[in-house]
């Protein structure tokens, strides 16, 4: 072996070996799960939204994920006809730090009759910048995102035309003072680059606290379940 042989066998072992480290080993977060309430009685299958909390809910207390968002609805006996997994960012984490996303998804899809070309994803602050960067991770699981007053970081700019052909709705206040609107406008302008198809809502006035949408329009929700995942496993 010569000299050139070698050095391109070294590199490539280092380009290897680099990629491999930056892999995410995948990770059990604890989740609260609702089933819809003819689930017992019926052999369908459902669709599925992952809500992913803000940064506030962080820890290992299901019970903080109750004050606002999905949980809350459901701890006040609202019914949803599709299932609903929330789970929970451990304390000095975030939902890009590790690979919690397909050992959920391994969970839920094995032990409960889920539909896998209905799967969304939504969440807020920062779970709205988890909701795209997981939807960047797993672009070929989800149906639809809807992320509210979220962003992206700037080492995702360059991927984030990987979501050019999926449903984005998101929202954002004009006057959130914590994760400023620029940072949707950032993405939206990205997409646009892409002819991705994002419809954004500038909520005219609004600061950071829009987790009442959850509650007060139900259109999200009907939007969502109109979206079916193109890349159909067969």
């Amino acid at each position: 072996m010569n000299f050139r042989q070698l050095l391109f066998l070294s590199l490539a072992f280092l380009i290897s070996s680099r990629s491999y480290a930056q892999q995410k080993t995948k990770v059990k977060y604890d989740y609260l799960l609702y089933l819809p309430k003819d689930y017992a009685k019926s052999s369908k299958k459902y669709p599925l939204v992952i809500y992913l909390h803000g940064g506030s809910h962080k820890g290992h207390d299901l019970n903080k994920l109750k004050a606002y968002g999905l949980p809350y609805l459901v701890d006040k006996g609202q019914d949803f006809d599709f299932i609903i997994a929330s789970p929970q960012c451990p304390e000095g984490k975030y939902w890009s730090s590790e690979n919690w996303f397909e050992s959920l998804y391994e969970s839920l899809t094995k032990d409960h009759r889920i539909d896998i070309n209905r799967i969304y994803l939504t969440g807020i602050s920062m779970g709205g910048y988890g909701t795209y960067i997981t939807a960047m991770d797993f672009p070929d699981k989800f149906a639809a995102i809807v992320p509210l007053c979220g962003g992206i970081n700037d080492s995702d700019t360059t991927r984030i035309c990987t979501l050019k052909n999926m449903p984005i709705w998101t929202f954002h206040g004009t006057a959130d003072d914590q994760i400023p609107i620029s940072e949707t406008e950032r993405i939206a302008r990205l997409l646009n680059a892409c002819r991705g198809q994002m419809t954004f809502t500038r909520l005219k006035d609004e600061g950071h606290g829009i987790q009442y949408l959850y509650e007060n329009k139900p259109e999200i929700f009907r939007w969502m379940l109109k979206q079916r995942r193109k890349n159909v496993e067969r």
